[in-house]
């Protein structure tokens, strides 16, 4: 690895990157020198190129009130948020001490972030987590620059080959499916109902076995599915986020009930089933009960591990500022956990899919569990894969909205990792 190839790899945003994008980034480098007190570039300046700090300091000068001033030392880069061309400086850039600088332009890591699965995934996010900086102009309100955000992303990810690669994935599963069990008809496929069979069912307007698209019993059996999941899922947070908490910041309260926890946690779902249906009454407080009970062990368990993840420097540093116990907890503990506690909830929704269906399967008169399971016993075996394929799509589905909302709750977390040495 040469001398360029090194200092890049241990610069924001190139740390991931293997050693053929190293070079490829290295080979668009150039080197740029620089005196005290020469301008690097001015506020406004198109923003169309980052740097490296070779030897030297920089400094950031911001022209615009709220943007704190900045020192960019030797190994760290600059003027990657604004990366695309498509907005202008916000930073004056001026060299504090004869500077040796890299620049690497703006469009080859752009070109990267899109031609690059792999490579690109890490990029992407930082580049993407700055997207905001380039794409929102003073003035633009909170909606406007979300949506122009949202277009950007959805532009960029067009131009990725990941939408491809999993079109193939989806014909490689489908192809698989129609090849056994309709051209080769293998004998472990022999009872199998074929891909034309089930689409045919799906999308007819009179179904064989009285479950399509078009019959409003498919998708009452849906909204009951989601309801309950919505309920159990909301139960969990509200409940597991707040308990994962205090168990990852109290020691006291560890010791009192982690062990409990621990022994709790490992009963499988249906192991509850006889007590959920002795305790509570009806037919749908136990579904709800057992798809809760799965959502907060997954949730309160990455929750106290988000708390155990913080850098300990920060509580002793705001304490030495003279934070008290409750801010402490309020602004370093709290927003510190929350990409596990996020991570968290996405395992969490996921769990009470596969809860709510072991629940509805034993205890439930609607849902897509019962659905599957009376289809079972009265061999409708086209439905029982309809209702798979559906449990499938909402599960995406939910979980993909938690991730936006994490997202959303972490934006603080892109910037201050795009402010990190960067203009």
């Amino acid at each position: 690895m040469s001398d360029v190839e090194a200092l890049i790899a241990k610069a924001l945003p190139f740390e991931a990157l293997s050693p053929a994008a190293l070079q490829e980034i290295a080979a668009a480098a150039q080197t740029v020198e620089a005196l005290q007190g020469d301008l690097i570039y001015a506020s406004g300046a198109p923003a169309n190129a980052l740097y490296i700090v070779r030897e030297g300091t920089v400094l950031l000068e911001p022209t615009s009130g709220g943007l704190p001033p900045q020192s960019v030392q030797a190994g760290e880069a600059f003027g990657w948020t604004a990366l695309g061309g498509k907005a202008g400086r916000r930073y004056r850039a001026v060299a504090a001490s004869p500077v040796s600088l890299l620049r690497i332009p703006g469009d080859r890591v752009l070109d990267l972030v899109a031609s690059s699965s792999s490579d690109g995934t890490e990029l992407r996010q930082h580049v993407e987590d700055a997207l905001e900086d380039i794409h929102a102009p003073a003035g633009h309100s909170a909606v406007s620059r979300t949506l122009e955000l949202s277009f950007y992303r959805f532009a960029y990810w067009l131009r990725s080959p990941t939408p491809y690669l999993g079109l193939i994935g989806y014909a490689l599963l489908l192809g698989f499916w129609y090849l056994s069990v309709e051209v080769l008809k293998l004998p472990r496929f022999a009872e199998m109902p074929g891909l034309t069979q089930v689409l045919h069912e799906w999308l007819s307007r009179n179904p064989t076995y009285g479950v399509s698209i078009y019959t409003p019993v498919y998708y009452q059996h849906i909204f009951v599915s989601l309801q309950r999941i919505a309920i159990a899922f909301a139960l969990a947070t509200t409940l597991g986020v707040p308990f994962g908490l205090l168990l990852g910041w109290s020691r006291s309260f560890k010791d009192y009930l982690f062990p409990l926890f621990e022994i709790i946690r490992p009963i499988p779902i249906l192991a509850w089933v006889p007590l959920a249906i002795i305790m509570l009454p009806g037919s749908e407080l136990p579904v709800i009960f057992l798809t809760f009970l799965a959502s907060f062990y997954a949730t309160a368990l990455n929750t106290m591990l988000g708390v155990k993840s913080i850098d300990k420097t920060y509580v002793l540093a705001a304490s030495c500022l003279g934070a008290s116990q409750l801010q402490i907890f309020r602004h370093v503990i709290v927003p510190g956990a929350l990409p596990y506690i996020f991570t968290g909830l996405q395992i969490s929704v996921g769990v009470a899919w596969f809860s709510l269906v072991a629940a509805e399967m034993v205890s439930g008169q609607f849902g897509l569990g019962y659905l599957i399971n009376t289809s079972y016993t009265t061999v409708q075996y086209p439905t029982i894969v309809i209702a798979m394929l559906t449990l499938g799509i909402l599960g995406y589905a939910t979980s993909a909205l938690v991730r936006a909302a994490g997202d959303w709750a972490m934006q603080w977390r892109a910037r201050q990792f795009a402010m990190e040495g960067q203009a």
